[in-house]
C-alpha cells in the first residue's frame, strides 16, 4: 500500500509504527538515509539522539538535509 513504508495496518485499522528497539541495520535495506547510524544502535537511541519522536520525523529530518 502507497505511502505506508512497508508496515501494515493493524486490526483496528492504524498503520503499525516501527518499535523503539528495532536495530538500525534492520531499517538500513529500506531507509538508505539512515546509512550513517551504527548498526547495532536502536531507533529509539536515535531518535533522542536526533530529537525526533519517531521514524517518520527521523525520516523528514535526514531528507531535509
Amino acid at each position: 500500500m502507497e505511502g505506508l513504508d512497508g508496515r501494515h495496518r493493524d486490526r483496528d485499522g492504524r498503520i503499525q509504527k516501527k518499535r523503539s528497539d528495532t536495530k538500525m541495520k534492520n531499517l538500513k535495506s529500506h531507509y538508505p538515509e539512515l546509512k550513517k547510524f551504527g548498526d547495532e544502535s536502536t531507533l529509539g537511541e536515535v531518535c533522542k539522539r536526533q530529537g525526533v519522536s519517531d521514524l517518520d520525523q527521523l525520516l523528514r529530518k535526514q531528507r531535509q538535509k
